[in-house]
Order: C-alpha cells, then structure tokens, then sequence
C-alpha cells in the first residue's frame, strides 16, 4: 500500500511513517519543514519504497500529484505548540484551515481514505471529566489567541465529517491527547521535552501559571499503533476518536519527575502566564480523555506509563539534545 503522510518529518509524523515502512507498506513524506525537521526522517531516507516532499500542504498542484499516487492519507500536518500559536496566529490559522481544506478536497476528488489529526484542545473550558467525543465544546474570548489554534482544529474535523456526510468519503478524526516521546522538540512550548532539557543542564525549570493543572502524557508509540489500527476498522470511518492514555500529573509534579529521574539539581521556577507569553493565556485546569469508543473499536489500551514514557524522552535528549 503506498501511504501518503503530510506533516511526515514532525513529531508524530515521522514515527508513523517508520511504522508503515516496517509494516512493508511505501511512504511518502510530505512537510515543509516549518515546524518539522529533516533530522527527524534522516534515518528513512535512501529506504526502500520511503520518498520525501519538501513543500507545503497548501500548494494543491503538488498536493494532487501526492494524492494520486496513494492510496490511504494520515493528515499531520498542522501549526503545533502553545508557543508558536501564541506567537503565530495568522500561520496558525491559514496552516490548519486551508492546509485541510486542500488535502480533504483532493482526498475527495481521488477518493482516499484519510484520517485527520486533530486535538483535546477542542474541549476548550468543559469541566466535564473526562471528555467523551460527544460533549460540548467551551472555548474561551477570541482576544485570547490560544483559541485559534482549537477554533482552526474545530473546523478541520467539521470540514471532515462534511465530506463523510455529503460525498461518503471515508475520514477518521483522532483528537490527541498530549503526545509525547522521543523527537519532540520544546522549541514551541512542548512542556515535556521543555523540563528534560531543562534538567539535564541543571537550569532552572519554569512552570507556568501555578502548576496545579493536570494532564495527560500518551507515548507516541501507543498513539501511532492506535491510529494504524483505526485506519483498518470499518467501524470507525466517520467518527471522531480520543487517542491517549487516562493517566494523569500535574505540571508541578511532571517538574518533580523529571527532576528525580535525571537525578538534576534544577529548581522549579514559577511564571506568571503574561510573564511566559507576553500577554494573558486562557488555560484549563484539568484534560482526561474518555477512551470508551477507542477501547470498543480497536481495543485499544496504553502500554507505556508515563515514567517510561519521560525515560525514552530523557534518552534521546541525552543522546541527540
């Protein structure tokens, strides 16, 4: 099977497109390398049946070409990271909105099978734990630039499931849960890699806001064998999917982690959120995943604890920081 995957050379991206090539299928790479980097794919290139792409999602002329020649699409690509969207809300939204709008449309027109990343960022402000597929979502004032990014995800799945509805296109849409592993970078807020670094040099860690808030940390290895599986399952085209783990820290106890695990002597430095971004930030306190309808369509359960999870992390900073 030829898989075409955009936002390949990223964070998720490249692990999928490593797990496809095992699997003996072909991949081809799509990124340009805005958020993606070409470290992150080195060790695919010259593979059998592995091709990479350097251009954007947007450019539809490339983009029909791409999807031509495949047959199944795993839709990555996307402005990721607080700090980035905060920073780059204009990219943010054109990314994201457009950059789906030109993939789906495609999809369509050869009629391909895609899944769609999206993310638990859609949930907003509910306080309703944990958050099942089907709850309603609570974003907060479009003054708060942090919104665009769950705002421009909320319309790449609406845009999804429209083309399910309408012309029958088969689409999955995964909402993430804080992916995390090795090839995470915290250069665009990613608090994971952020800490490891952090630790290993001693340097201070900064928490941002009072680190009470939880979350939940899902090893990509977990999130890439759920997503290939659900791309083989009948049941789960057109439907919108949680994909993550339940098992959750706060912020504060992330930092202490860490810290213990690098044997660091870093301490915990607090930010206010206008200290951090440079202007207020919108945050919620608490994101579980309701993981019912993955479990019933896949049986999908974690393997990775989040204390293996930061020692693959940890690893890796050790080795390629």
């Amino acid at each position: 099977m030829n898989v075409l995957i955009t936002g390949g050379a990223g964070f998720i991206g490249s692990h999928l497109a490593e797990a496809m090539l095992r699997e003996g299928h072909a991949v081809c790479v799509v990124d340009d390398l805005s958020t993606g980097s070409l470290k992150n794919i080195a060790h695919l290139q010259g593979r059998p049946g592995f091709g990479f792409v350097r251009d954007s999602v947007r450019n539809a002329s490339i983009m029909a070409v791409l999807v031509d020649r495949c047959d199944v699409i795993y839709h990555l690509a996307a402005a990721v990271g607080v700090q980035l969207i905060v920073d780059q809300p204009v990219h943010t939204i054109e990314t994201n909105i457009h950059g789906s709008e030109v993939v789906l449309n495609l999809a369509n027109k050869f009629g391909r099978p895609i899944l769609v990343a999206s993310t638990s960022e859609v949930y907003g402000k509910n306080t309703k734990i944990p958050f099942s597929e089907d709850d309603d979502t609570t974003l907060g004032s479009t003054t708060f630039t942090r919104w665009s990014y769950a705002c421009s995800k909320m319309v790449d799945e609406f845009l999804s499931l429209a083309y399910h509805e309408q012309f029958g296109l088969p689409t999955v849409v995964c909402r993430f849960f804080n992916t995390v592993g090795p090839r995470q970078t915290g250069m665009y807020g990613m608090v994971v890699p952020r800490f490891v670094h952090k630790a290993l040099r001693n340097e201070p860690i900064e928490i941002y806001g009072s680190g009470t808030q939880s979350r939940c940390f899902c090893n990509v290895f977990d999130v890439v064998g759920a997503i290939g599986k659900l791309m083989d399952c009948p049941e789960a085209i057109g439907q919108v999917i949680n994909v993550g783990t339940t098992e959750s820290v706060t912020i504060e106890g992330l930092a202490d982690m860490i810290v213990a695990m690098t044997g660091s002597r870093s301490e915990k430095v607090y930010k206010s959120y206008t200290q951090a971004y440079g202007r207020p930030f919108d945050d919620m306190l608490v994101r579980v995943p309701d993981l019912t309808k993955i479990q019933r369509l896949i049986g999908y359960q974690p393997t990775y604890s989040l204390e293996q999870t930061l020692a693959m992390v940890i690893d890796y900073e050790k080795n390629n920081g």
